[in-house]
Parts: C-alpha cells; sequence; structure tokens
C-alpha cells in the first residue's frame, strides 16, 4: 500500500514539474490586457525601424516610430493606418486584412498556443508557428519569464517583417482616444 501511495505522488509531482510551457504561456499571456513597449522591427534584414507601441487587447495598437518623418502606426480593431510626413497621403487597411489583426487578437494566439508544438530551431526563446487562411506568423515568447518578446510576419509586399519587443510594461492605463484613426489623417 506504501509502495501505491508513493508512485501516485511521484506521478502528481511529475506532471507538475512537467507542465507544458504552453499551458504556462498560456496563462500568463491571459492576464494581460495592455502592453506598453519599445519595439526593433527588421524588413527583410535590411531596413530596421525603431519606435513605441502601445496595445489594448483586442485588436487595438499605436505605435509611434522614431524617425524624422513622425511615422504612426494606428488600429482602431477595424482599420489600420499608417501615416508619416514622408507620404502625401495615409495608407488605410481593413485590419482583418493584416496579420496584425492575428497578433491583435488575444483570444485567437492563445487558442493557438495550446494547440501547438514549440518550433525547437530557436534555443532561446518558445516560437510558434500559426497559420490561418494565408496567413503566416511566428509568436516570440520569452523562456524565463514567459512573456511576449516579438512576432514574425509577412506584409502586404511579402517582405518578412520581424518585430521584437523590449522594456515592457504590462496592464498600463490606455487613453482610448488614442486609436481614433481621424487624429492622424493627413
Amino acid at each position: 500500500m506504501i509502495k501505491i501511495i508513493f508512485f501516485f505522488f511521484v506521478l502528481i509531482y511529475l506532471n507538475i514539474a512537467g507542465a507544458s510551457p504552453n499551458i504556462e504561456i498560456a496563462n500568463n499571456f491571459k492576464k494581460i490586457n495592455s502592453l506598453k513597449f519599445n519595439f526593433v522591427q527588421k524588413i527583410d534584414n535590411n531596413k530596421t525601424e525603431k519606435g513605441e507601441c502601445i496595445i489594448l487587447y483586442p485588436k487595438k495598437i499605436f505605435c509611434s516610430y522614431n524617425d524624422i518623418y513622425n511615422k504612426v502606426l494606428v488600429s482602431n480593431g477595424k482599420s489600420l493606418i499608417i501615416n508619416s510626413d514622408k507620404i502625401k497621403n495615409y495608407f488605410r487597411y481593413r485590419l482583418d486584412q493584416t496579420p496584425l489583426n492575428l497578433i491583435l487578437d488575444k483570444k485567437f494566439i492563445i487558442s493557438k498556443i495550446y494547440e501547438l508544438k514549440e518550433d525547437v530551431d530557436y534555443p532561446f526563446f518558445y516560437v510558434f508557428n500559426v497559420n490561418y487562411e494565408n496567413v503566416s506568423i511566428k509568436v516570440f515568447f520569452d523562456k524565463k519569464n514567459l512573456d511576449l518578446i516579438g512576432w514574425e510576419t509577412r506584409d502586404i509586399y511579402q517582405n518578412i517583417m520581424q518585430t521584437f519587443i523590449s522594456d515592457v510594461q504590462k496592464n498600463i492605463k490606455v487613453d482610448n482616444k488614442i486609436f481614433v484613426i481621424q487624429k492622424y489623417i493627413n
């Protein structure tokens, strides 16, 4: 009888100790309602952009780029605009036609994390490859604290875009006015 009880406790311990990183990442991600962070974005390894973003789940993002053109990217949850002093007119897209639609959908990402296997080609962070309706994204999570640290997508011109985030602040207060697209249209 003692052997059976001992065996039972060993099994419970092994289950707890070997808990799937997917479950831990999903549980950690569920607790996040908003993020503020700095980013570095590499486009096909030949162009680098930097800036700061605020995400408010679901599907809202405001990014200001550190460049001389005052570039901004804003989504109100339905539309996405990109504007800067460099272009004479802004670019407007339906959010659901961009990879950001999936990245900004926390429930979608969590549901996929439960289903997916980790991409073992990345030794320093967890990577999950998400394919959905002709859109492929990679989502990166830190192996130490399980936080979101970036993503990789293809833009509308089929350029590979890697975005890595740092100095992350979670669950900050966000003024919804920053997601009003009309403010950023020339």
